[in-house]
């Protein structure tokens, strides 16, 4: 499970991006995204089978993981 932030086709604005899930389905990935966006305060979604949430929470995101049992890898800049 990668995290990783990027501003790419967002207007300037950073979003950091949770990929790589395996074994987990789309109702587990809302029910996470939701956990994510309530702890970080900001907006997020999930897109294309990826969380996306508003800012660089990066730090906050990968704690949440790995509450949940995760083991998040930082990726990228």
């Amino acid at each position: 499970m990668d995290i990783k932030r990027t501003t790419a086709g967002r207007g300037g604005k950073t979003v950091t991006i949770v990929t790589g899930f395996t074994g987990i389905g789309l109702p587990e990935k809302e029910s996470l995204a939701k956990k994510i966006r309530n702890a970080c305060g900001c907006g997020g979604t999930v897109k294309d089978g990826e969380i996306e949430i508003q800012g660089d929470q990066r730090e906050k995101i990968a704690q949440i993981l790995t509450d949940a049992g995760f083991r998040p890898v930082f990726a990228g800049g």
